[in-house]
């Protein structure tokens, strides 16, 4: 897979977070590409749900998107 092609990616997996947790600003979002533990902790924060059930929701949208090895942050 080439950058453009990675780049794509990424961008459909970051508009799939922003449809799943409204709640996300863009910065927020921004967390993931290279601090995921903060981008968890912000999900979690937002929309009141625990821990694992965040991190269990970021792995299937990360999965159904073919998106998590894409980035530095998977």
């Amino acid at each position: 897979m080439n950058n453009e092609q990675a780049d794509g990616k990424l961008k459909q997996l970051k508009g799939e977070f922003k449809e799943a947790f409204g709640k996300l600003t863009d910065n927020d979002i921004m967390l993931y590409e290279g601090k995921r533990d903060q981008f968890v902790g912000k999900v979690v924060e937002l929309h009141g749900i625990a821990k694992e059930d965040a991190e269990k929701k970021i792995k299937a949208i990360e999965d159904a998107c073919g998106c998590g090895s894409t980035t530095k942050a998977a």
